[in-house]
């Protein structure tokens, strides 16, 4: 089964590192971002990628020049302004008419990949997502009058389910987008879900989207003192 990892995006809010370098190469524990997202695939058996670029494409280029013994990596450009959606749309002719992995080149989890592809054979949607609890980054407390009458320190546990990425998807999905500017949170995730076709994959182990040098500090430390395994 092939692997699209989406790899194109500006990256704004990571300025300490993007203003040199593409999101998915912020180092993490001495390896860029999309060096640890591939490695946790090919731990599963899936070892052929398909890299959407964008920003900063050379970069990416660059670093896997030397290729990668027992991974198959093709770095397709797809734009330099392309959406998240148009940029699986413009690798349609290399995913062809099969079941396809699919995720962000910023996002790094703990996810039984194995297990996820089973779930979505099981359910027989044209796609599935990761359903994660973000870290909470604040407690939480209800206020009447001027006393606090509930306090409770951060917990994900208070926090709603969102999506984490890692889709499995059926090539059906390249009809739910239109075009380059198309957001795939947006019109082809909310369209499968109007019609019972989006499915959501429960994963309660760790996940971290990379948005900040915070986050990204969090998990470069936890990897470093070896608290998490990816």
């Amino acid at each position: 089964m092939k692997v699209l990892i989406l790899a194109g995006g500006l990256g704004t809010r990571l300025a300490e590192y993007t203003s040199t370098i593409p999101k998915p190469m912020v180092p993490i524990n001495g390896k860029p971002m999309i060096f640890h997202i591939m490695k946790h695939y090919s731990k599963y058996g899936f070892t052929e990628f398909y890299i959407a670029l964008g920003y900063k494409s050379k970069v990416i280029k660059d670093y896997f020049k030397k290729g990668y013994k027992n991974w198959k990596i093709n770095l397709i450009y797809t734009g330099q302004n392309t959406m998240t959606g148009g940029r699986i749309k413009r690798l349609k002719k290399y995913i062809g008419k099969e079941t396809f992995l699919a995720t962000y080149g910023d996002g790094l989890s703990n996810v039984n990949i194995k297990k996820l592809v089973a779930f979505h054979k099981k359910n027989k949607k044209i796609a599935t997502l990761t359903a994660v609890r973000p870290p909470a980054r604040f407690g939480a407390i209800k206020i009447r009058g001027n006393f606090v009458n509930y306090f409770k320190e951060k917990s994900k546990v208070d926090e709603g389910w969102i999506n984490g990425g890692f889709f499995v998807l059926e090539p059906k999905i390249f009809d739910f987008i239109k075009n380059d500017k198309t957001f795939f949170e947006r019109e082809p995730l909310e369209k499968t879900s109007k019609s019972n076709n989006l499915c959501a994959f429960k994963h309660e182990g760790f996940w971290q989207c990379v948005d900040t040098k915070r986050d990204r500090d969090r998990i470069d430390k936890l990897l470093k003192e070896k608290k998490i395994k990816l």
